[in-house]
C-alpha cells in the first residue's frame, strides 16, 4: 500500500482544502509540511490582517520582511523608546513598510515617554528621531497608491511633535480614517505646543477618529473640523497656560455640538495638577460634548470639579474614569469632609446615560455606592472600585449581594492582587504609570 506524500498533493486541490477551512484551521493545517505552510502566505488568507510586531525579538523583524511584509494590511510596532538599538532596527522597518501598498494602517506602541523632551535642536536623540522615524514616515505617508488609512503615532511626544510635518507629507490625506497626535508629555508644565494648520486637517475628508492635545484645539479648528465625518473625538490635557493657548470659546463648543450630535468626546486629563483644578472652568465650560471623562494621576480632585462636570454634560456622559495609585494622599476623603451631597451620586442622578464608573485611588462609601446602582441600575455595565470605607460591623456579604441585584451581574470590589501594577499601594515606577495611561489611550480610540 503506497502511503501518500502530503507535501506532493497538487496546488488547486491545495487550494479547494485550504478555501473549506476556517482561519484557524487553515493555520493548523499549514504545521503540516513546508510546502502546505509555503502555500498559506497568500494575500486572499491575510485580507484584513493586522501584525504585531516586538522589535525587540529578532525573529519576529527576520518573519516579518521574510513572509509578511507583503501581506499585512495593519503594522502595529511595539518598542521601547529608551532603547537606541530598538529606534534603529525602526528605520529599516518602516523604510520596509513604506514601499510595501498592502500596509494601509501603522501604528506604535511604547510604555516609555523618552529620555529627553522634543524642541532641543542640538539633541543627538531627536536627529536620530528624525532620521529613523520621520524621514520613513514622510515616505510611507507620501503614498499615492494605496495611500494611509490609520496613522497612530502612539501618544509618544517625540513623534506627535512632527505632526504638521507629517500632516503635510501626506500623498492622499482624504483616504485617512484615523490620526492620533495626542501625546504624554515628558514634562508635563512646560513643553512645546503642536501648531496645526487647519487646512491641511480640512483635507483628511473621511476622517472619522483623531486624537489632539488640548493645547492644539482652537475655535478655527473646531469650526475646520466640521467638515469632516468624525465619530470620535479625543482630547488630552496636561497643563494649562493662558499666555501660550488661549482656549475654546463655549460658542465655539455650542457650535460643534450642534454639527455632531452623536459623536464620542473622550476628555483624558494625564498628571494634569493644575488643570484639574480648573476642569469645569476652563476646559468643559458649558457647552463641551464630553461622553467619556478619564482623570489619571491628577493627584486632586474637588467636588466643585465632578459636581459642575455633571451638571455641564448631564444628557452626554456616559463614562467617568477617576484613577490615581492606592498611595495617593492629595485628595484624602475630600468627599467626606463635604456636608452636602456625594459627588458620584449626584453625577449618577444627573447623568442619564451613565453606563460606567471606574474609581481608585479613593476610598467609596458602600452606601453612596449603592445609591449609585439604585439610580443607574442595570444600565450601569461596569462599576470597579478598589477602596471602600467599610463602617464597624457593616456586613460586607450583604452588601455585595445587594450590588449584584441591582446591577443585574457579579459583582465584587477588586481586590488588591488584581490590580495593575501602576495602581499599587506602595511606590510606583514612573514608566508602569505611563504603560496603563498608553494603554487606556488606545483602548479610547476604538469605535464600537
Amino acid at each position: 500500500m503506497n502511503i501518500p506524500e502530503w507535501q506532493t498533493i497538487p496546488t488547486l486541490v491545495l487550494e479547494q482544502i485550504f478555501d473549506y477551512l476556517d482561519s484557524r484551521d487553515r493555520r493548523a493545517a499549514a504545521n503540516c509540511c513546508w510546502a502546505w505552510r509555503q502555500h498559506f502566505f497568500q494575500r486572499r488568507y491575510f485580507r484584513n490582517f493586522r501584525f504585531h510586531i516586538d522589535v525587540a525579538q529578532d525573529d519576529q523583524l527576520t518573519f516579518f520582511h521574510r513572509c509578511m511584509s507583503n501581506l499585512a494590511k495593519e503594522l502595529v510596532i511595539v518598542f521601547n523608546f529608551d532603547n537606541a538599538f530598538h529606534i534603529q532596527k525602526i528605520r529599516g522597518l518602516l523604510y520596509k513598510a513604506a514601499r510595501c501598498d498592502n500596509i494601509r494602517a501603522l501604528r506604535f506602541q511604547t510604555n516609555s515617554v523618552g529620555l529627553i523632551a522634543p524642541g532641543n535642536a542640538h539633541s543627538d536623540q531627536l536627529v536620530a528621531i528624525e532620521q529613523c522615524f520621520v524621514e520613513p514616515l514622510k515616505m510611507f505617508l507620501s503614498r499615492k497608491n494605496q495611500a494611509c488609512q490609520v496613522l497612530d503615532l502612539g501618544g509618544i511626544e517625540a513623534l506627535t511633535y512632527y505632526g504638521y510635518d507629517l500632516l503635510k507629507a501626506m500623498g492622499k490625506p482624504q483616504e485617512l480614517l484615523q490620526l492620533t497626535l495626542a501625546s504624554i508629555k515628558y514634562d508635563p508644565n512646560h513643553y512645546p505646543i503642536l501648531e496645526l494648520d487647519t487646512t491641511l486637517l480640512q483635507k483628511c475628508a473621511s476622517l472619522q477618529v483623531l486624537s489632539l492635545d488640548y493645547d492644539t484645539l482652537s475655535d478655527e479648528l473646531l469650526h475646520t473640523i466640521q467638515v469632516l465625518p468624525l465619530r470620535k473625538l479625543l482630547i488630552v490635557v496636561h497643563g494649562l497656560d493662558r499666555d501660550e493657548h488661549a482656549g475654546v470659546s463655549d460658542a465655539a463648543w455650542a457650535n460643534f455640538s450642534m454639527h455632531f450630535t452623536q459623536i464620542e468626546l473622550v476628555l483624558t486629563l494625564v498628571y494634569a495638577y493644575e488643570a484639574v483644578e480648573l476642569l469645569v472652568n476652563r476646559i468643559v465650560g458649558d457647552h463641551m460634548p464630553v461622553t467619556h471623562i478619564r482623570i489619571l494621576f491628577c493627584e486632586y480632585m474637588s467636588h466643585d470639579a465632578i459636581d459642575g462636570l455633571s451638571m455641564a454634560n448631564s444628557d452626554t456622559l456616559r463614562s467617568i474614569y477617576y484613577i490615581d495609585s492606592g498611595n495617593n494622599r492629595g485628595h484624602s476623603n475630600y468627599l467626606s469632609n463635604i456636608r452636602g451631597q456625594d459627588a458620584f451620586v449626584m453625577l449618577a442622578w444627573r447623568c442619564k446615560q451613565l453606563e460606567e464608573i471606574v474609581v481608585h485611588g479613593h476610598p467609596m462609601d458602600p452606601h453612596n455606592l449603592l445609591g449609585i446602582a439604585r439610580l443607574r441600575s442595570r444600565q450601569l455595565r461596569r462599576v470597579e472600585v478598589s477602596q471602600i470605607n467599610w463602617p464597624n460591623g457593616e456586613p460586607q456579604y450583604a452588601f455585595n449581594d445587594e450590588m449584584c441585584k441591582l446591577l443585574g451581574q457579579r459583582w465584587r470590589l477588586l481586590k488588591y492582587e488584581q490590580l495593575p501594577a501602576a495602581l499599587d499601594y506602595g511606590p510606583v515606577d514612573y514608566d508602569e504609570r505611563n504603560e496603563f495611561v498608553y494603554e487606556l489611550l488606545r483602548r479610547d480610540l476604538q469605535i464600537h
